[in-house]
């Protein structure tokens, strides 16, 4: 700046702040327009605070001036309006946060399923609505080479879809009527929101004419069936069968007591239990017989299920409950024990179908004979298996009142500390002699004889 040029300044204080206060405003405001001062005008502001110089006048001669346009003008930027805008976006920030949350909120409301009882099936979330071109095209036209299994509900076929994950698809194929095809989907959501880690979840179905497909997950390790008697025999070691005894179940007591709904399997046997890649187990095909008409069944008469591993009470009275589901499993664990099917007899020196051998061994103290030839002797106790085998024995029970409900044999199997376990022998596989020499025993000499006490497990 030339000497002797005049030079004009002006300071103010907004009128909220004191006397100290504004001295001290002034002061910041002074070091800072001090940093980088330009030739001939400068202005600082802090917030409280206004300060500007230059070497022209910049307020009207011998006048007095409104300062507000003055101290708005220029290159600086107000503090209260920058603070203003901060404070804005700040506020619009949060409001968009809060109606975020608000979204989220809602919609994890409306996905949640309704529990209730069969009749608020509608309400439950449905199932994932797959083309049939695309699992058509999935399983190359429902080629011979792409099924893995067959039965009496439908053919099922390994598929792979566009997105590259690998499922199970079932054909099945159901009456044409509106009402059934209704009763059908309102099934099938149900099903659809059955989530168990020992239950096979089914992801969605395909419908066309009388037709439908059903989605399940794939396990890799197939069913459990051919790893007890199939060309993989031998393959489960001690460890790998309690842990699927244990894994079934947990999976039937859900179904039977834990979902909103009881739901009873009707057709438990090793070819419905699949086996994911750590050989865990998973029950298939629950809920079918409930999708199925009536006139769909593995036999010519009205139950569905398979006989050898169907209740007694169920295959010749029609009489269902769970307790059905409580005597197939019972003949499973038998099976993956002694890695022989229910109907084979190759025990000497007289043929006997499982569940006989079992109780005849059992009588004689000799289970030992029951267990596989191909299991480690090291992996096991005796003790351990004779007790499963008496678990078994107790699901098959005659009455179906003295068979455990499945949370119970959950119990049962994890405890090493349950009462003892005193299963009576079953009427229907006594031999005619046998029969003849109980008729004079009461009825309430045999239920004496029976189980382990419920209030026991209760108690527990």
């Amino acid at each position: 700046m030339a000497a002797g040029a005049g030079v004009y300044a002006m300071a103010q204080c907004v009128e909220t702040v004191g006397a100290g206060g504004c001295a001290q405003c002034l002061e910041v405001a002074s070091s800072n327009i001090d940093l980088c001062p330009p030739n001939s005008d400068g202005r600082a502001v802090d917030v409280g605070c206004f300060m500007r110089y230059s070497d022209k006048p910049f307020f009207p001669a011998n006048e007095t001036a409104d300062l507000a346009p003055y101290l708005r003008s220029g290159k600086s930027t107000e503090k209260g309006a920058i603070v203003g805008g901060i404070l804005g976006g700040v506020a619009f920030l949060l409001l968009l946060g809060l109606l975020a949350l608000l979204w989220i909120w809602q919609s994890k409301k409306l996905q949640k399923p309704w529990r209730g009882d069969i009749l608020g099936a509608t309400e439950l979330q449905g199932p994932t609505n797959f083309y049939y071109r695309d699992l058509k095209a999935a399983t190359n036209n429902f080629s011979e080479k792409s099924k893995i299994g067959e039965g009496g509900f439908g053919d099922v076929f390994k598929g792979l879809l566009k997105n590259g994950k690998i499922v199970a698809v079932k054909r099945l194929s159901v009456m044409q009527t509106s009402r059934a095809k209704e009763d059908f989907e309102s099934e099938v959501k149900l099903i659809s929101n059955v989530q168990h880690r020992n239950l096979v979840r089914l992801l969605g179905c395909s419908r066309k004419g009388s037709e439908c497909l059903l989605v399940y997950e794939y396990m890799a390790n197939s069913s459990l069936d051919k790893l007890l008697f199939g060309e993989r025999r031998g393959t489960l070691n001690w460890k790998q069968r309690f842990n699927i005894m244990v894994g079934m179940a947990r999976g039937l007591a859900y179904l039977h007591q834990e979902f909103h709904v009881c739901i009873i399997h009707r057709d438990i046997k090793s070819s419905n239990v699949l086996l994911d890649d750590d050989f865990q187990p998973k029950i298939a095909d629950f809920g079918l017989a409930r999708l199925l008409p009536d006139d769909h069944s593995h036999v010519s008469t009205r139950f569905a299920g398979t006989l050898g591993y169907t209740a007694p009470e169920y295959a010749i009275q029609g009489q269902l409950t769970e307790k059905v589901d409580t005597y197939s499993f019972g003949i499973v664990i038998l099976e993956i024990i002694s890695g022989r099917k229910i109907n084979d007899t190759r025990l000497e020196p007289e043929a006997q179908y499982l569940l006989e051998s079992a109780w005849k061994l059992y009588e004689n103290e000799n289970v030992i004979k029951l267990v596989d030839e191909l299991l480690d002797h090291d992996e096991y106790m005796l003790e351990e298996v004779k007790r499963i085998i008496e678990i078994a024995l107790l699901c098959t029970q005659s009455a179906p009142a003295s068979r455990p409900t499945m949370s119970e044999v959950v119990m049962l199997l994890l405890s090493r500390n349950s009462p003892e376990i005193q299963p009576a022998r079953p009427t229907f596989i006594d031999s005619a002699s046998r029969v003849q020499d109980e008729t004079s025993v009461s009825s309430s000499s045999s239920a004496s004889k029976a189980t382990v006490s419920m209030s026991q497990l209760s108690a527990r």
